[in-house]
Order: structure tokens, then sequence, then C-alpha cells
């Protein structure tokens, strides 16, 4: 979290406040100024405290109010929208003996943040999200760690149900590190070693950890699908390729391999004299980095389609192969795909 607001409306909260700026200092502090003693320190205020609130909901990423459970229901009420954009909301006591996760547990990161808190002042943390009570997997929080998307959330509020309800929940993974639960498995979550045993299978919830597609609309009813980062792009190109050029090529290559977009975790290539726009571009439009590789460190790479036209003008046998190999630490997954006049795309997976 970027952006943690901390809202203190007591002498006694805001002694709290300021011990807990230990934890960063990039932490705000604010208070009444009818308080004020010229901390510099805290910020402080001469608005209601109902405009304050109103403000830092919006503004920030967590907000941790010290006073009443109540109160703060009543002045954040109006702005709540939805869980995937509202901030974590906390609450502390005037004594800080409990530290309340209210608002985003999950995807906001208030339960985290609680249990950091909680630790920090001595105080008892209060969470009461379901998976959390129960020691069991988080639907909506699963990879976060390890940058996963969930490929479309609609599915995630059932299959959070029947976790917790200890239902059947049927696993399947062939790509993603493994580790994302380091504890035993909850007893109603099953490992399959295939696509087919998890269809045939008597789960009510499906977890699916890929980077390829899924047609069979009657296993996505009941799934969650998460998207791990594994698929590095390398892209042959010429200076004036357009970002409309490459995003047809990969596009084009996604759907002919059955891979997912949301699956890519770089574009790479060769380092030029100057940078090519258009990928620059797609990488912004797609949330990607973009990276670069000498030409000497290509030339290294053993590559299935080297091109003695690419040798010639690039100083390599390979661009996009090669830089899809060097990128992933991995094997191919898409070989050299030619686009006419000036664009060449292969795909390789990251080890998991």
């Amino acid at each position: 979290m970027e952006k943690i607001s901390i809202l203190a409306i007591t002498k006694n909260g805001i002694k709290i406040g300021t011990s807990l700026k230990k934890l960063s200092n990039s932490w705000k502090i604010y208070a009444p100024s009818k308080f004020s003693d010229n901390d510099p320190q805290v910020e402080w205020y001469s608005e209601s405290t109902s405009n304050k609130i109103a403000e830092l909901f919006k503004t920030s990423d967590a907000l941790v109010c010290i006073f009443s459970l109540g109160a703060v229901v009543r002045l954040i009420s109006p702005y709540i929208k939805d869980k995937k954009i509202d901030p974590a909301v906390l609450v502390i006591d005037d004594k800080a003996r409990f530290v309340i996760s209210v608002l985003s547990g999950h995807i906001g990161g208030a339960n985290q943040l609680t249990e950091d808190i909680a630790e920090k002042l001595g105080g008892t943390a209060v969470i009461t999200t379901a998976a959390d009570v129960n020691k069991t997997i988080a639907v909506d929080l699963l990879g976060k760690e390890f940058g996963w998307k969930i490929e479309d959330d609609s599915a995630v509020t059932k299959i959070s149900a029947f976790m917790v309800n200890e239902e059947e929940i049927g696993v399947y993974q062939d790509a993603g590190n493994k580790d994302w639960w380091n504890k035993k498995l909850p007893i109603n979550v099953i490992i399959y070693s295939s696509m087919e045993e998890l269809k045939n299978s008597q789960a009510k919830g499906l977890l699916i950890m890929t980077d390829k597609e899924i047609k069979n609309k009657e296993i996505l009813r009941n799934s969650v699908v998460y998207r791990p980062p594994t698929l590095v792009v390398g892209v042959g190109l010429h200076v004036d390729t357009t970002k409309e050029t490459i995003k047809e090529g990969l596009s084009f290559c996604l759907e002919k391999y059955k891979l997912s977009a949301k699956s890519i975790a770089k574009l790479v290539s060769i380092k030029k004299q100057q940078d090519v726009q258009g990928l620059i571009d797609l990488g912004k439009e797609m949330n990607v980095p973009v990276e670069y590789f000498q030409k000497e460190e290509l030339a290294t790479i053993e590559i299935p389609n080297p091109s003695k036209t690419v040798q010639t003008f690039e100083g390599t046998p390979s661009v996009s192969e090669a830089a899809a190999i060097k990128g992933s630490g991995g094997k191919l997954v898409v070989e050299k795909q030619k686009f006419p006049p000036n664009l060449t795309i292969a795909m390789a997976r990251i080890p998991n």
C-alpha cells in the first residue's frame, strides 16, 4: 500500500497514531486542530471530521481510524462502493486494545494490515472474514503474492462459500508457483492431475491455475481460473513497427496456441539504438514491462529457427525466439511466427 492515512480524534488517539508512524514514515496522521500542539508529524485539520474522512476515504489505500467502530461505520457508509476499489478500513479503540478489520479485508489488504498493527501495538487483531476465521483458502487472494490474476471474478463469491462450508473443491494446476499453500490442505480440497479428472470429479467448486485458454463452459461455470504470469513474449521488429501491428500478431499467436493474454509476464526484444515506440505503447496498454537484451546475449542462445537475414541486420541469428528463451529461462511454447514485412513473435514459458 502506498498511501496509508491515520485519523485520530482524541488525545489518546493522537498518541497511538504517532507511535504507528514508526512503522513507516510515509504514513500520514490527521487530527483536529483543536488538539494541536504543533507536532510536525501530525497534519492538523480544521474542517469537520465527517468531511475529512470523506476526503481520506477517496484518496487513501488504507484508512486507520482511532475512534469507535460505530462512528466509523456511519461516517464511511455513504462512500462505500465495491471491494475492488474501496480502501482498506481499520478501527483501533482509544486504548489500543483492539485492532479491527472493517472493510476490504482481503483484496484491500485490511486483514494483513490489522495483524501487523496489532502486533506493533500489542493489541488483539479482530478479523471476521470466514476464510480467515476457518483457517481455509481465501479464494479471492490465492496467488496474489505471485502476481496471479483472476480471469473472471463472477464465481469468486460462490466458490468462497463452498470453501468455507467445506464443500468439495477440486484444484488443477499446470502453470505458476506451486507454493501457494504452505500448510496442510483443508480436508475438502482435492488436487487433480489433469483437466479430465477435474471435469469428472464430484467437486462443487473448482480452482484452476493455468496459462492456457479454457473453452469448456461446464467447467468455467463453477470455476475460479487464476492466470500466473508465466509467458514471455519475444518480439522481432523494425523501429517503425506500430503498436497495432504487434497487438494483432500477438492476438493471432494467443488464439492459435490457446494461451491467455492475462498470463503474459513481459515483452522482450533486442536493444536497438532507438527503442521502438510501438512496443513501449503496447507494454503500457497491457500493463506489462518491456525488457531488452544486447545482440551479444541473444547470439549465444540456442534456437530452433535461426535466420541469416536477421544475423545480417541484427548481429544475431534470432531476436524473437532468443529473447523469449532468454527472458523466461524456459522453453519455447510458440516458435517464431512471421508477420510480414517486419514482425516476428515467439513465446516461452517461465518454469514452475
